[in-house]
């Protein structure tokens, strides 16, 4: 897995960013801003469709200036954008961006939360958001999370008023949030619900409106601004060392897979929002304006508000361990206020603190980052209490249920260390993301049990309990069991503690193209996830494929060491295509599932478990031209697929683009966003040209007229648009049927466009001098055709082909059509190949 390096200036607040499970080592500063949040009991829940979509300047604002706890409900996880960082894609592409929004979070001091929701790609109106996301159901998890956080106040991102101006995801999230803002408060509304969740009516809904709704700042200056609030959200907190909008820059560059990495920001900027609904308010500033945020808004809360008043007031940031007596008063207090929901939030905050004031260090560190079901794990504790308040440990438990008494008086800075061994429950699910378990639809994840709804990742299941008494007071705090270790080359190193299954197997190609009926060897590869693995291994397959040799035998000595077996597929003789998944039998038990581990260096460390399966297909296609560059943009598996079809594929670095390789190569192909982000083809575009000139095909993929890095696209004029054909099954017209394009090699029919996913295209050009020939035309409904998918250009001996068409998503998915078209491109201008092979015979 390709690892990407993200270098900002390590702020001192930010604590958990990389390898993920580091513990949390607070200076006196964020003790401080972590009491003004306890003291502060009013929420807000920010509301919008992907990740990227949130507004970090507010959601730092609301949290660090405001003191308010704060979260964003994204409806989806991104799954159907595009991957800057890597080759992962839909759900794999959706488990790295969960982890960005997570890391973005630990920044700007929000928490996150999430619906069923799953992003299928760019839609233009909410009535086809809504028709393939199913609408109740996350209506329902839109009602769910407002019940459970309990917000006092609920901006929306979008206005839910533009239908069909903009992404319906977006608007659509608008819709739902609007609706859900009193259905949140019917308990006939989803009584469902009701089990883990009581019902709740947040105070005021707004809209985080701005001068791009407007069309421009000159007519944002002239709107009617009456019924909106505005924050200057370039407050400067001098704890940090930084400004709000510094800390909102440095969140949002977290979602590196989006290309967000960007400069920080400073100074005063004024951001609005704008009433929709709730209970009115006199104009003023205060969003919060008739809520009463204070301790007095809980019966019983003003004694606690007394005390943690006065240690804000009076805090002692060179020995925060003074204000623990204290601390644990207003704890004992909080214990007995019939407020439920303030009563556990508070509580969990509170335990931080005087967790943090006591220099608490607790860790469980497993020796390795990997167990199956029934094993044995070593485990690590360090216990270490850094001041002098009386502490004693007076037992650990386990999530496995084992309590080992203890009774060690912790005394100020003496480390205590020792080993316990822990036994996995045989029946230990493993570790994956929990929406990714059961197969779900286009447009919505499968979870059916409710305690997970809305979570941004599976909850820990392998926890630790630390029972402590604190001045007499007994206080519990739970440690995940994490892994700990360190390289040579980067030092100390965290890896979250994950449960596999004793065995998982994977084909190493995902589509495999058969172009003849010649049989072709795969590779299964099994990988241990205990020591002395024995099984055997069959591979399941379509009726009319056959597999030799029908079963294999597996024995791998070593836990974490992966054993290849090579099996022969043997097609049928016309055009076919299925499915094939490694089976992996084990003492009675089968396992079909891949190992995928997901590893950048700005998230932590993901473990996934999805089903094992390949697609074959047998597939009448032709070729010329042997020899392919290829220049990589964002992520893709372009060049893989060409080699499943039999062409030789050159990666070109860019130091690589010379007169001299080109001159070897018959096509370069030029991946997709490249021209978005790589700087150094600037200086290469001439040579790409020349070689056109000289005879080479040249084939563009799609990019984005944003941050364009080279001043001209195509040896010919061409401006890109952002017109698009989100419609899968859209119809295509041949706009010149007899072009060779669509005939040479491969007839080019409409069959060929059958059983595309997620989309057409992106990007198409729209204008375009007359040396180009467009060759497709296509629209989404109630649209004007789009003509500009695929252009053709004559330019001296050779070719220039520029396409917005998803190649990129069809390739990964085995769409034949796709294939057959990409190596027309490829062998335009090829037929005398064919002409001089039969001459020379």
């Amino acid at each position: 897995m390709q690892k990407f390096t993200f270098s900002i200036v390590l702020l001192f607040f930010i604590t958990a960013i990389s390898q993920a499970q580091q513990p949390t080592k607070p200076s006196a500063s964020e003790i401080y801003e972590s009491i003004q949040k306890l003291n502060f009991l009013g929420s807000v829940l920010y509301v919008a469709a992907h990740p990227d979509d949130e507004n970090t300047r507010l959601i730092s604002y609301m949290s660090n200036q405001m003191h308010a706890r704060t979260a964003y409900l994204s409806l989806t996880r991104g799954d159907g954008g595009q991957n800057l960082i890597g080759s992962e894609i839909r759900e794999l592409l959706g488990v790295i961006r969960t982890q960005e929004l997570l890391a973005a979070r630990r920044i700007d001091g929000g928490e996150q939360r999430f619906t069923r929701a799953n992003d299928f790609g760019y839609s233009k109106h909410p009535d086809e958001t809504l028709s393939i996301w199913n609408k109740d159901a996350v209506l329902s998890d839109v009602v769910l999370a407002i019940r459970q956080f309990k917000p006092d106040i609920i901006i929306n991102r979008f206005d839910h008023r533009t239908s069909g101006s903009t992404h319906g995801h977006h608007t659509s999230s608008a819709m739902l949030s609007v609706e859900a803002f009193d259905l949140a408060n019917d308990a006939a509304a989803f009584p469902d619900l009701l089990k883990i969740a009581d019902v709740w009516q947040p105070k005021r809904l707004f809209f985080n409106t701005s001068w791009w709704f407007y069309g421009s700042q000159e007519n944002f200056e002239k709107a009617d601004k009456s019924n909106m609030l505005n924050f200057d959200i370039g407050a400067y907190y001098p704890l940090k060392g930084l400004s709000n909008n510094e800390v909102a820059s440095i969140a949002s560059s977290q979602h590196l897979s989006q290309g967000f990495g960007r400069l920080s920001q400073r100074g005063s900027q004024n951001e609005y929002i704008e009433f929709l609904k709730g209970a009115s308010f006199d104009g003023g500033k205060d969003i919060f304006e008739g809520i009463d945020t204070s301790w007095n808004r809980v019966n019983g809360g003003e004694a606690i508000g007394e005390i943690l008043y006065d240690i804000q007031e009076n805090f002692n940031f060179t020995q925060p361990s003074n204000h623990i007596p204290n601390l644990l008063d207003a704890y004992k207090l909080l214990q007995n206020i019939d407020h439920a929901h303030w009563r556990i939030q508070k509580t969990k905050e509170l335990k931080s603190i005087i967790e943090m004031c006591a220099g608490l260090y607790l860790e469980a560190s497993a020796e390795a980052h990997l167990a199956t079901p029934g094993d044995q794990v070593n485990v690590n504790i360090e216990i270490l209490n850094r001041s002098q308040s009386p502490i004693i440990l007076e037992s650990i438990k386990t999530t496995e249920g084992l309590t080992i008494s203890k009774k060690i008086e912790l005394t100020d800075n003496t480390k205590f260390a020792f080993e316990e061994v822990i036994n996995i429950s045989n029946n230990q699910s493993p570790t994956t993301p929990y929406w990714l378990t059961e197969k779900g639809s286009l447009g919505m994840y499968k979870v059916n049990d409710l305690a997970l709804i809305g979570l941004p990742e599976t909850p820990r299941m392998l926890t630790v309990d630390f029972n402590l008494l604190i001045n007499k007071v007994p206080i519990t705090i739970t440690k995940p069991i994490i892994n700990r270790f360190s390289k040579p080359e980067k030092g100390e190193l965290y890896r979250p503690f994950e449960i596999i299954p004793e065995a998982s197997a994977r084909i190493t190609e995902k589509v495999i193209i058969f172009e003849n009926s010649s049989q072709r060897d795969i590779s299964v590869i099994v990988t241990a996830g205990r020591d002395n693995l024995e099984g055997d291994v069959e591979v399941s397959h379509p009726k009319d494929w056959h597999i030799y040799p029908a079963k294999q035998k597996v024995s791998i000595t070593h836990k974490g060491e992966a054993q290849t077996l090579i099996f022969t597929v043997i097609p049928p003789k016309t055009d076919s295509e299925g499915h094939i998944s490694p089976v992996v039998n084990v003492n009675g038990k089968t396992y079909t599932n891949e190992l995928i581990t997901i590893n950048y260096e700005h998230i932590p460390t993901q473990t996934v478990l999805l089903p094992s399966e390949s697609k074959i297909v047998r597939l009448n296609i032709q070729k010329r031209g042997e020899n392919i560059g290829y220049i990589q943009g964002a992520g893709d598996v372009v060049p893989e697929s060409l080699r499943q079809i039999g062409y030789n594929v050159r990666i070109l670095n860019p130091e690589d683009i010379t007169p001299e390789n080109l001159s070897r190569l018959d096509a370069v192909v030029i991946g997709i966003r490249a021209y978005n982000t790589v700087d150094e083809l600037k200086y290469k575009q001439d040579l790409l040209f020349d070689f056109v000139k000289q005879g080479g095909n040249m084939v563009v993929q799609y990019n984005t007229s944003f941050r364009l890095k080279v001043d001209a696209l195509a040896p010919f004029n061409l401006t890109l648009s952002r017109d698009r054909v989100t419609d899968e099954n859209a119809d295509v017209r041949f706009l010149n049927p007899e072009h060779p394009i669509l005939n040479y090699p491969n007839k080019i029919t409409q069959k060929d466009f059958e059983g595309w996913t997620q989309e057409r295209g992106l990007y198409f050009p729209n204008e375009w001098a007359e040396n180009f020939v467009a060759i497709l035309s296509m629209n989404d409904k109630n649209e004007t055709p789009k003509d500009g998918s695929l252009l053709v250009a004559k330019y001296g001996k050779g070719h220039y082909i520029y396409t917005g068409l998803s190649f990129f998503r069809e390739f990964p998915e085995g769409i034949s059509g796709a294939y057959r078209l990409f190596a027309n491109m490829l062998s335009i201008g090829k037929e005398k190949i064919k002409l001089e092979a039969k001459l020379n015979d």
